[in-house]
């Protein structure tokens, strides 16, 4: 019979290494969504300036596309252009579809998706930490993994409006296959 040392070893390297990796990923997605946005303020203050009269027909097309007239529309567009900083806001939004995100995001975001990440690798590893044999921990590890998918997908189709059987069974068969796969790979190169 095999012990599981080297099994719970080698997982909590993973998971250490796949939190430290995803958390930061994370936090640089988040830091270019900020810089994207920064950027992208920065030259539409510069249109605005440079180009007011192309700036000023893209707002009433923009408006008409909300069902406005011209006639309608004139009088918004010419109190943006007595508020650069409304104006600039206007299209950040409606031309560009952006908002502006919150400055700690990104610490939050790598915080959450780094713990999400080891919270998720030790549902698996849990039964291996907990025996003493690999034989008696997989079959419990396979039993609480696919658990933990159908509680999660269970929440995640109640969350989302979708129906939540669906949406467990769902996510227990892409999980499921998933780990089975990874199982495999793994048996394989050993």
């Amino acid at each position: 019979m095999a012990s599981t040392g080297i099994i719970v070893t080698a997982g909590l390297a993973e998971i250490t290494a796949g939190a430290i990796s995803m958390g930061l990923g994370g936090y640089l997605a988040a830091r270019s969504d900020i810089e994207h946005y920064v950027n992208e303020r920065q030259r539409e203050r510069g249109e605005v300036v440079a180009m007011p009269e192309q700036e000023s027909v893209e707002v009433s097309q923009i408006l008409q596309s909300y069902g406005l007239t011209t006639e309608e529309s004139a009088p918004v567009v010419a109190a943006l252009r007595r508020k650069p900083e409304a104006w600039v806001d206007f299209m950040m939004r409606f031309e560009l579809g952006l908002e502006a995100p919150d400055p700690k995001r990104a610490l939050a975001s790598a915080v959450t998706i780094g713990a999400s990440y080891a919270v998720g690798g030790l549902i698996p590893l849990s039964p291996y930490i907990a025996l003493t044999t690999a034989s008696s921990a997989l079959p419990l590890s396979i039993t609480v993994t696919l658990t933990a998918l159908g509680i999660f997908g269970f929440i995640k189709g109640h969350f989302t409006g979708a129906q939540p059987l669906r949406s467990t069974v769902q996510t227990m068969l892409i999980g499921g296959a998933t780990a089975a796969a990874a199982f495999a790979l793994a048996r394989a190169v050993s």
